[in-house]
């Protein structure tokens, strides 16, 4: 038998080897001797009770045994069996009477009295116990020293009158116990040394099954509620232990009992005895992620009480479990659309976590109010945003954690489809971790019995538990942040406001909120703060199908396959767009750009869309012309049936169009190394002069912090030039804050500076004020030559005669980047660029257009002076390329 505990130390509670269960248990009285009686508590219900305290030596001779016995195997004798069916008799340490005699040995070392009353002359073990006790009086070992063993009493504490305080004040550091009892599989009682504190003590972050008691004070144990209580008992019970307490809720005493053999907690839950309780894992110092590891273990081997279960994802392949997908679309705050390898589409929703909602009297507010959550519902921007820059566009690592089967609608409830609930992780973040601890998001309670659940839930607790903690987003006490944000889409009046701020403003960043076409789109204009319907410029996209009054508009061909393509390209990114124009309906239409690509001209190179006639007159014309033009050729898609026309001889009899000179002053205040020029217009002079003293005048009264600007490429902002003055500039490039490409927009000229030279530019003297003064310009009829030396020549020169002067200029013709002008000298009104071509430093570039032809022969006529690049004759016919010329 196995000596299971120890009542006191005349009473010993025996086990046999379990079988299949916990074994029966048997209670020995020792023979023949007597101890002092253990400290006993007052009944409960019973006034006239009170608390006895431990009689000398009690303590002390249940302690001798305890460590002498505890947990190892013994043999017995029964010699009296009373009526009531008490046992008594002699128990021996070992496998047979052979062994140490534990009446004998308590006896010897004067903790126990033998009961000399019964003795009978005849009994030989009565007459040891007798010579025992003589031999221990003698040496006056235990109870028989000096003092009498008063002085050994213990004096429990069976209340603790501030449990919380006093668990606070040993600051979760581990303290020497003894369990003197096992209530179930996690829940003891523990003695606390030295100073005898009685506590019961909750394991914390388990809960194993347990004994319900009934009404007629009866037990009912749940499934493996005995083989729990038995697992801790064996290991546990008499033993000596350190516990660590971790927290006191609700009077609770939460703690780990640890064992030089293992971790019960942990052992617990491996052997399926106990399951994980989210309500006090958060407190568990040993790490949750043991805990959680350890059940799942259990629930691999589906042992004890897993012995039934299934996982959540069991009827998925591994390949579904676990794989990288891109992100293309945040759907809100806690859900995304991903590309698979296969490039099917997937909607996963990320696990355990709630998106910011409205609670309560807040959702019947401004009922007339067109309700829009992702600017109406606090803190859902942010959180979309925070996901949007994150991910879109990215690869992550997708684990589904279960399926959230699909819900019909119910009262007050609305029906949810099924549902793919996974971790989303990128460089080893998890997204809803990072989510909850901004406080953008919470975490969902479950029902202790549910398992569909993330596999990250205890990272997620602890990361609210620090939001809230430090006040983030929806646990901050500041009030939330307003988004007011204008709708103007099909707002005919509103658009028309807009539109000549976004004409001036050149590019605008923006963020595509919705494709509904290939060529159509929703964006959100983050410094306008509004939302608007944008049209691709300078296309025709195959028309999606759609609702008519008359009925549905079938789809035409390849439609789906553009809008598939614009939304892989563009959608919820950031991009650039330069609005020309709007139509009747208060629809913007313009160019958009993403990362250098013109989406217009993407459509046309992948066969997805046709020119439309408008691009004609846009910088972007023969681009789109050649792309449409080689897509032809091949055949592609929307041209897989096309079937060129034979060429008609058309006689035009439309009059022929007359060259218009119409001069103004400009003032020439930059040029390029490609021989484009910057220059201002005289008229608006007065305004530049007035707006930069103002500018200055400010600046000087208010300085701008310095470093406190931080630069964005396309940001308008004050830059501190190398004369010390401030002028108005857009950034344009972004290497280091000590590396700022900036473009002066009154001026024309460029420069790198460090942040600390840049402010923000206050909204008196923004673009909307006073555009930017500086328009770029190259000269008509010309051909500036390609060889750098040559080109070098020709900019010394005009840098030379009109740099910093004032000229007259005329546009002739639009080009690809900027218009194509003469230029006349202030004073003398010859013609610049003419000038060029007689010093022989360009060549003419002849124009088709007939209007424009005769302008060429009767102005730009080159003698035959050989000068400079003529000096070895005309070289046009056959090697221009070799010089650097193309005709």
């Amino acid at each position: 038998m196995i000596l299971s505990s120890l009542i006191d130390s005349c009473a010993i509670i025996v086990r046999g080897q379990p079988r299949g269960g916990p074994p029966p248990e048997r209670q020995i009285n020792l023979s023949n001797i007597r101890t002092g009686a253990m400290a006993r508590r007052a009944a409960q219900g019973q006034p006239d009770t009170k608390d006895t305290p431990d009689e000398p030596w009690a303590f002390q001779a249940r302690e001798f045994l305890r460590k002498k016995l505890i947990g190892k195997e013994v043999c017995f004798t029964v010699e009296i069996k009373t009526s009531l069916g008490r046992e008594y008799g002699m128990v021996y340490l070992g496998k047979d009477t052979s062994g140490e005699n534990i009446a004998e040995s308590l006896v010897n070392e004067g903790l126990a009295t033998v009961r000399r009353e019964g003795i009978r002359g005849n009994n030989p073990e009565q007459a040891r116990l007798c010579e025992l006790e003589d031999q221990s009086k003698a040496s006056k070992k235990g109870m028989w020293s000096e003092g009498g063993g008063t002085h050994t009493i213990r004096d429990i504490k069976y209340t603790i009158e501030n449990p919380r305080n006093f668990v606070d004040s040993l600051h979760q550091k581990p303290i020497n116990a003894i369990i003197e009892h096992v209530r179930d599989g996690s829940v003891v009682r523990a003695l606390l040394l030295p100073d005898y504190y009685l506590v019961t003590v909750m394991l914390s972050g388990i809960k194993c099954p347990t004994f319900k008691r009934e009404a007629d004070g009866t037990e009912t144990p749940e499934p493996f509620a005995a083989e729990a209580k038995f697992f801790t008992e064996s290991r546990l019970l008499q033993r000596d232990v350190q516990i660590i307490l971790e927290s006191c809720p609700n009077q609770v005493i939460l703690g780990t009992i640890l064992h030089p053999n293992g971790n019960i907690t942990e052992l617990l839950l491996k052997e399926g005895f106990a399951r994980c309780v989210d309500w006090s894992m958060a407190v568990y110092t040993q790490g949750a992620e043991k805990l959680r590891a350890a059940e799942r273990s259990a629930k691999e081997r589906k042992v004890r009480i897993w012995k039934d279960y299934v996982a959540p994802t069991a009827n998925l392949d591994q390949k579904d479990r676990q794989f990288v997908a891109k992100v293309m679309q945040v759907i809100n705050a806690d859900a995304m659309v991903v590309k698979l390898n296969s490039g099917e589409y997937k909607t996963i929703h990320l696990s355990s976590i709630r998106p910011p909602r409205i609670e309560g009297e807040e959702k019947n507010k401004d009922k007339d109010k067109r309700f829009r959550p992702l600017y109406d519902i606090p803190y859902m921007f942010e959180a979309r945003e925070f996901l949007r820059k994150k991910l879109i566009g990215k690869k992550v690592n997708v684990t589904v954690d279960y399926i959230r089967a699909a819900t019909g609608p119910g009262e007050g409830t609305p029906a949810f489809a099924e549902r793919t609930c996974a971790t989303v992780t990128i460089g080893g973040i998890n997204i809803a971790e990072a989510l909850v601890s901004k406080g953008l998001a919470t975490v969902i309670r479950y029902r202790q019995d549910d398992d569909q659940r993330s596999s990250h839930y205890d990272e997620l607790l602890a990361a609210e538990a620090r939001a809230i903690k430090n006040g983030k987003g929806l646990h901050s006490k500041k009030e939330v942040p307003i988004h007011r944000v204008a709708d103007i889409s099909g707002e005919t009046q509103k658009a028309k406001q807009f539109l000549p701020f976004l004409q001036r403003a050149g590019r605008s960043e923006a963020v595509v909120e919705y494709v509904f076409s290939g060529s159509r789109l929703k964006l959100y204009m983050p410094k306008e703060t509004c939302l608007i319907t944008f049209l691709l410029a300078g296309i025709e996209c195959p028309r999606s199908s759609r609702n008519l009054p008359g009925g549905i508009q079938v789809a035409e061909p390849f439609s789906d396959e553009a809008m598939l393509f614009t939304k892989e390209l563009v959608l919820q990114r950031e991009v650039e767009v330069e609005v020309e124009s709007m139509d009747k309906a208060g629809n913007f239409i313009g160019w958009l750009h993403i990362e250098g690509v013109n989406l217009s001209v993407a459509l046309v190179e992948n066969a997805l869309s046709k020119v439309h006639f408008t691009a004609e007159r846009s910088a972007y014309y023969k681009t789109l012309v050649t792309a449409e033009e080689a897509c032809r050729q091949r055949k592609e898609k929307i041209w897989a049936n096309y079937e060129e026309k034979p060429v008609e001889e058309v006689v035009h009899l439309s009059e022929e169009k007359e060259r218009v000179a119409n001069y103004r002053p400009v003032y020439v205040t930059e040029i390029a190394d490609t021989l484009h020029f910057y220059a201002q217009d005289v008229e608006t002079g007065g305004q530049l002069e007035s707006l930069m003293e103002t500018m200055r005048a400010e600046i000087a009264a208010h300085p701008p912090v310095e470093g406190s600007y931080s630069a964005r490429r396309g940001d308008y902002c004050l830059a501190k030039f190398a004369d010390g003055e401030w002028y108005r500039a857009r950034v344009e490039k972004v290497e280091s804050p000590a590396k700022v490409h900036v473009f002066y927009i009154d001026y024309g000229n460029r420069e790198v500076v460090s942040s600390t030279r840049l402010a923000a530019m206050p909204p008196a003297f923004s673009t909307r004020t006073l555009p930017a003064q500086a328009t770029e310009y190259t000269f008509a009829f010309i051909q500036v030559p390609q060889d750098e030396d040559a080109r070098a020549d020709v900019v010394d020169c005009v840098v030379r005669d009109i740099q910093n002067s004032q000229c007259m200029l005329n546009v002739e013709y639009s080009g690809a980047t900027c218009p194509h002008v003469t230029l006349l000298f202030g004073d003398t009104k010859e013609d610049v660029g003419l000038g060029l071509v007689k010093e022989g430093l360009v060549m003419v570039d002849v124009r088709k257009e007939k209007h424009l032809q005769k302008m060429v022969r009767d102005k730009y006529g080159v003698d035959d002076g050989r000068l400079n690049i003529w000096r070895y004759g005309d070289f046009r016919a056959d090697d221009a390329d070799e010089f650097g010329y193309s005709r």
